[in-house]
C-alpha cells in the first residue's frame, strides 16, 4: 500500500512539473529587439496649392500609398529610431486645368476650363518613393497600442502620368508631358495613437517646371495630401 501511494505521489509530481513546463512555454516570449511600423498603407485627400489663376480643384481627389519601411531603433528603449523604405503612390486629381498639345508640333498646350464645360477632366499620377523618417513613439514589446510622432522627407519619382479629358464626343488623353518634373521631394508628419494615425504630405518642389506656361503665367502647381496611415509590423 505504502509502496503504491509513493509510486502515485511520484507520478503526480511529474506531471505536475510537467505541465508547469507546458504553461511556461505557452506563455509568449517578449522582444527586446523589436521594430514597429514596417509595413504601411495609406489613404489621401489630395490637393493641389499654388494654383494659376482660374484654375480650381473638381470633383474628389484621392491617393492610395503603400510600402516598406525598415525601423532602425537608435536607443536602449528603442522607442526613438530612423526610418529607410520604399514604397508605391497612386494618385488622381480632378480639376479644370487642361492640358493638350498642338497638332503640328506636339507642343503642350495648358489653359484654364473655368468657362468650359466638361464631363471629365483629370490627371494621375503614379510614383515610387523612398520615405526616411524620424520616429518617436511610446511603444513598449508587450504592447503594440501606442503614441506615435514621425517626421521625415520624401524623395520620390513619377514615372507614370496620364492626362484624360472628355467632353461630349470628345477626348484627349496625354502621357508624355516634357514639362513634368518627374523628380519629387517633399516633407512628411505623421501623429496618432494604435490604428488610427494622421498623415500629412507637402511638396518642396512644383508638379510642373517652368517651361509649362497658361498665356505668360507659369502652371506650377504644388502637390499635397492629408490622409489616414495604418502600419503594420
Amino acid at each position: 500500500m505504502k509502496k503504491s501511494l509513493l509510486f502515485v505521489l511520484c507520478c503526480s509530481s511529474i506531471f505536475l512539473s510537467m505541465g508547469q513546463e507546458i504553461v511556461l512555454d505557452s506563455e509568449p516570449a517578449v522582444d527586446s529587439l523589436y521594430r514597429e511600423d514596417q509595413f504601411y498603407v495609406g489613404v489621401t485627400f489630395n490637393l493641389l496649392l499654388d494654383r494659376p489663376t482660374d484654375v480650381s480643384q473638381s470633383g474628389f481627389s484621392g491617393g492610395l500609398h503603400m510600402g516598406f519601411i525598415r525601423d532602425m531603433p537608435i536607443n536602449k528603449k528603442r522607442n526613438v529610431a530612423i526610418g529607410l523604405g520604399v514604397g508605391y503612390s497612386l494618385n488622381v486629381y480632378n480639376h479644370n486645368l487642361f492640358i493638350g498639345e498642338t497638332e503640328d508640333t506636339g507642343q503642350t498646350v495648358f489653359r484654364s476650363l473655368k468657362e468650359v464645360g466638361f464631363n471629365t477632366n483629370r490627371f494621375t499620377t503614379h510614383l515610387i518613393e523612398a520615405p526616411l523618417e524620424f520616429r518617436w513613439r511610446t511603444s513598449v514589446p508587450e504592447t503594440h497600442k501606442f503614441y506615435r510622432i514621425y517626421t521625415g522627407f520624401k524623395l520620390g519619382y513619377l514615372y507614370a502620368f496620364n492626362s484624360n479629358f472628355k467632353e461630349s464626343d470628345t477626348q484627349i488623353k496625354l502621357k508624355k508631358i516634357n514639362e513634368l518634373d518627374r523628380w519629387r521631394m517633399g516633407v512628411t508628419f505623421t501623429f496618432g495613437w494604435n490604428t488610427f494615425n494622421f498623415n500629412f504630405y507637402y511638396s518642396l518642389n512644383t508638379l510642373f517646371n517652368d517651361d509649362a506656361l497658361i498665356d505668360s503665367d507659369t502652371v506650377g502647381i504644388t502637390p499635397a495630401k492629408i490622409g489616414l496611415i495604418f502600419y503594420i509590423l
